[in-house]
């Protein structure tokens, strides 16, 4: 039977980082402010165990954790690799985040953790051929790294013995002063473009434009501004690698995050609300309680011709690298 472990790693600023075994899940990031103490940024549940519940499991909030094999949704609930079709599990009639029993529901092998100046700690999990309904014997590995400069990186790697679809990331929810809502918060993100969705938030395949409508933020400007209503969409990201993909910030704690990627896109996500859970430190959350950025592939790219290749063949290595830079202003 598996067991929860869990880990912390600090850097020589004070900047923690607190990961559990169950799903690769940051439980605890706290970075400096300009009050001079430490903010929890990314928003946990009161214990580790409370990630085990049932309650919480069945609503799929996924807080913090590694989404695999597959971030987001695949149409259908399938998709075809050299003239295989391959069924996947289903709930609502839509496959979600790698299924029932993703990588965020799976417990994963604490293979490192060192604490020098370069703190960092190394996870993997193997997931076996037709979980979930995905071919292939995939080995996965992810690295979160805490850095000088108050940077949390964040290295998924990924190896198959056939191929397969893979798209990986990691679901934590910010917020830059560690309670209320994110609504005074400035945003700015590069991209041009993002995904048309339907009903079932599927992607249709068709790319807009963002310019001039409420999903136009490449000018940094407070969430809550006129027009937002929450986001639940895929930024498609400027192919400008030296600029930010995102960047977030709060006169509050004076903390600016950004957000680099190799990434092409950041699926951004608000929830209006959270659920009645105990979280950590007894912190109170208001409406527009945190914000995800998901670095990842397209969601629904295996059934997409146009949309980037997800397909990962043996021999090749997945690597999918995100960089979050803790600032003051």
């Amino acid at each position: 039977m598996s067991t929860l472990k869990t880990a912390i790693i600090t850097n020589s600023n004070g900047m923690e980082l607190h990961v559990s075994n169950f799903g690769a899940t940051i439980l605890s990031l706290k970075v400096p402010n300009k009050q001079g103490s430490l903010t929890e940024v990314v928003v946990g549940l009161s214990s580790p165990l409370d990630y085990l519940k049932s309650d919480y499991l069945e609503l799929n909030r996924c807080l913090g954790s590694s989404i695999g094999r597959y971030a987001g949704r695949i149409s259908n609930g399938q998709f075809n690799i050299d003239g295989v079709s391959y069924d996947l599990s289903l709930k609502h009639g839509v496959h979600l985040h790698g299924g029932f029993n993703g990588f965020d529901k799976k417990y994963w092998n604490f293979d490192a953790v060192i604490r020098d100046d370069n703190p960092q700690m190394t996870l993997t999990y193997v997931s076996e051929h037709m979980e979930e309904g995905y071919p292939g014997n995939l080995k996965v590995k992810v690295t979160y790294q805490l850095t000088a400069s108050n940077e949390l990186i964040i290295t998924y790697k990924a190896e198959t013995d056939r191929a397969t679809h893979v798209n990986l990331t990691n679901h934590a929810y910010f917020n830059l002063n560690g309670k209320g809502s994110i609504l005074s918060h400035e945003l700015q993100i590069q991209s041009d473009q993002y995904l048309e969705v339907d009903s079932q938030q599927m992607p249709t395949g068709i790319l807009l434009e963002t310019a001039a409508n409420k999903m136009d933020r490449k000018e940094r400007s407070e969430i809550g501004r006129q027009d937002f209503d929450g986001y639940d969409d895929t930024f498609v990201l400027n192919s400008d690698v030296d600029k930010a993909a995102a960047i977030l910030s709060s006169e509050v704690t004076g903390i600016e995050m950004t957000v680099f990627t190799d990434q092409p896109a950041l699926v951004i996500f608000t929830p209006k609300a959270f659920d009645q859970f105990s979280f950590k430190e007894g912190l109170v959350f208001d409406d527009y309680p945190a914000i995800c950025f998901e670095a990842q592939n397209f969601p629904d790219a295996p059934n997409h011709m146009n949309f980037p290749s997800s397909i990962l063949s043996p021999g090749e290595r997945y690597q999918n690298t995100t960089c979050f830079k803790f600032s003051l202003l």
